[in-house]
């Protein structure tokens, strides 16, 4: 007899004024690290909050839900939204998109944190680089890439750079059979072959035998008796 497969159930969805949200202190992240909380609050203002909030509700002491939502995945986005707010170029009370987790869960808020953050996956250059040419091929300059990626110049161009490789190298650098330094690696030089020296295969001539005639030996002089 086949064993039922238990389906799950995925939170629900829906915007929650921002005034109504605070960060949990849960959240595993400390340490800085990848684009800034100012370079993430104008790529909010330019593209919109693109990734949803993961939040739960704030339980009282009695277990009653509060109206309050802490956050404990996305809090730099959270953090980019409050920049937002103290810089009035986005309402206290803005409707943010968030997930909304169940408060009686047996799954620890820190265990969501965690993996919300273990779970992605950057970039693959290579993905970087054909985005990158998409960009520009519809008309973006390389220098209006790099500012609404916060890269710099030199990125995009070394990215670009990349239209010049084979595209069977290219395949054997996704699947990870050599890196982006060797692929970007100019080509070495074809050695020149001196006229001086010998071909490769070529045996090397022995010395050519002198134009001068051998001495003869000399006659020993034989005395008189």
């Amino acid at each position: 007899m086949a064993t039922a497969v238990q389906k799950i159930t995925l939170s629900s969805a829906r915007d929650i004024p921002f005034n109504k949200l605070v960060l949990s202190q849960s959240n595993v992240r400390r340490v800085k690290a990848g684009v800034s909380i100012e370079e993430l609050a104008e790529s909010i203002t330019r593209h919109g909050l693109i990734q949803s909030l993961h939040v739960r509700p704030v339980l009282d002491g009695d277990g009653h839900e509060t109206g309050m939502f802490e956050v404990p995945a996305g809090g730099r986005r959270y953090r980019a939204l409050e920049l937002l707010v103290k810089q009035k170029r986005l309402a206290r009370n803005a409707p943010v998109p968030c997930v909304i987790g169940d408060a009686h869960s047996d799954i620890l808020i820190d265990e969501v944190s965690l993996v919300e953050n273990m779970e992605r996956a950057p970039l693959h250059p290579l993905d970087q680089f054909r985005a990158f040419q998409a960009m520009r091929d519809k008309g973006m300059t390389e220098e209006a890439i790099a500012a609404a990626f916060f890269v710099s110049v030199t990125v995009v161009k070394q990215r670009l750079r990349l239209t010049s490789v084979s595209p069977a190298l290219l395949e054997i650098y996704a699947d990870d059979g050599m890196t982006l330094e060797q692929l970007a690696a100019p080509p070495s030089p074809i050695p020149r072959v001196s006229s001086r020296s010998p071909r490769p295969g070529w045996s090397t001539p022995s010395a050519a035998p002198s134009s001068r005639p051998a001495s003869r030996p000399t006659r020993p002089t034989i005395g008189r008796p």
